[in-house]
C-alpha cells in the first residue's frame, strides 16, 4: 500500500470509525429493503453532511438501484462510494501570478490558522518557492510571537508589527519587503475574533484594500482555515468569511483529530468552495492536496 495512501487512511480514522464505520458495516452482503434506505439517510446526516445533501444521495441512490437493478447492499456500497465522489470537486490547480502572490489566510483563532500559514510555507519552500510571512493579527501578541518562532525554525522572513499597531500598516509594510527582496509568496496571517464580528469582518476587508493598493491583483487568493473538529457549526463562520472577503479556497485543519470528516461534503455544497489542503496530522508534511477520491475510500475503509 502506497505510503500517501496510509497517510490519508490514519488521517481519517477517527471519522471512519464512528459514522462512516457503521455505513460500511451496515452495507454488507444483504437484500436492499426499506429499512436500509431509512438507515442510510439517517446515519448520513450524522456523518455531517447535512440534510439536504443526504435526502438528495439518498434519492439519487434510489434512482440508480431502481435503474440499475440493483438488490444487495455491497453493491449499493459501491453506488454509495460513486455518488459520494460526484458531490465533491477536486482542487484546481493553484497558481501564483505574481512577483510577490499574495495569499491572504483567514479563519477564526483556534481554527488552527497560524499553524496551517507554517504548513504551507514549509510546502511552497519545497516547491522551490521563496516565501515571507506578515504577521497581520496584531491584537494577539501571542499570534505574533507564534509567527516570529515558525519563521525562524523554517528560515522564512517575517514582517510583524507592535501588538495592536494596524493590521493594514503591516499588510502594505509585507508586501513592499517581499517586493524589495524578490520574494515569490506573501501569506498574511489575520485576526480572527469571532466575538467581535462586525469589526472582524469590517477590519478583513481594510486588510484585503490595502493589499490591492501595496500590489496590483492582490490578494490574488483568500484561503479560509477551518476546523475540521467544529463539523457543521463552522459553516455559518464559513459564510461570513466567503460574504466579507472573497474566500476562494478552504483549508481543513485538524481533519485527523476530528470524527466529523463528512463536513466536506457540506462545505462544497454549501459554500461552493474547492477544498484546497486538509490537516492530516501535526507534522510540517502533514498537510496534503486534497484528493476527492483518497478522501472517500478513506472514509469507508476501502483500498484503492
Amino acid at each position: 500500500m502506497p505510503k500517501w495512501w496510509n497517510k490519508w487512511r490514519e488521517g481519517l480514522a477517527r471519522t471512519r470509525k464512528t459514522t462512516f464505520g457503521r455505513l460500511a458495516q451496515m452495507l454488507g452482503a444483504t437484500e436492499i429493503t426499506d429499512d436500509t434506505w431509512d438507515d442510510l439517510e439517517a446515519l448520513l446526516i450524522q456523518a455531517d453532511l447535512g440534510v439536504h445533501l443526504a435526502l438528495d444521495l439518498v434519492e439519487r441512490l434510489r434512482e440508480r438501484v431502481r435503474r440499475e437493478g440493483v438488490t444487495r447492499t455491497d453493491e449499493l456500497q459501491t453506488l454509495l462510494v460513486e455518488e459520494l465522489r460526484r458531490t465533491l470537486q477536486a482542487p484546481p490547480s493553484l497558481t501564483y501570478p505574481d512577483r510577490p502572490t499574495v495569499i491572504l489566510v483567514v479563519g477564526v483563532n483556534g481554527s488552527g490558522k497560524t499553524t496551517t500559514i507554517a504548513k504551507l510555507a514549509h510546502r511552497l519552500r519545497q516547491e522551490g518557492k521563496t516565501v515571507l510571512l506578515g504577521a497581520a493579527d496584531t491584537f494577539r501578541a501571542a499570534a505574533i510571537d507564534q509567527l516570529k518562532v515558525w519563521g525562524q525554525r523554517l528560515d522564512v522572513p517575517v514582517v510583524a508589527g507592535q501588538p495592536g499597531s494596524d493590521p493594514g500598516a503591516v499588510t502594505y509594510d509585507a508586501i513592499r519587503a517581499a517586493q524589495a527582496r524578490g520574494i515569490d509568496v506573501v501569506l498574511m496571517d489575520t485576526a480572527g475574533r469571532l466575538h467581535t464580528r462586525y469589526n472582524l469582518m469590517e477590519e478583513l476587508k481594510k486588510v484585503r484594500r490595502v493589499a490591492g493598493k501595496a500590489q496590483a491583483g492582490a490578494p490574488h487568493h483568500v484561503w479560509l482555515v477551518m476546523d475540521a473538529t467544529t463539523g457543521q457549526n463552522a459553516l455559518q463562520q464559513a459564510k461570513a468569511f466567503k460574504e466579507a472577503v472573497g474566500v476562494t479556497g478552504i483549508i481543513l485543519a485538524k481533519l485527523d483529530s476530528s470524527a466529523k470528516g463528512g463536513m466536506v461534503f457540506a462545505i462544497q455544497r454549501e459554500l461552493g468552495l474547492p477544498v484546497l489542503f486538509v490537516g492530516l496530522g501535526e507534522q510540517l508534511d502533514d498537510l496534503a492536496v486534497f484528493d476527492p477520491e483518497a478522501f472517500v475510500l478513506g472514509l469507508l475503509g476501502k483500498e484503492e
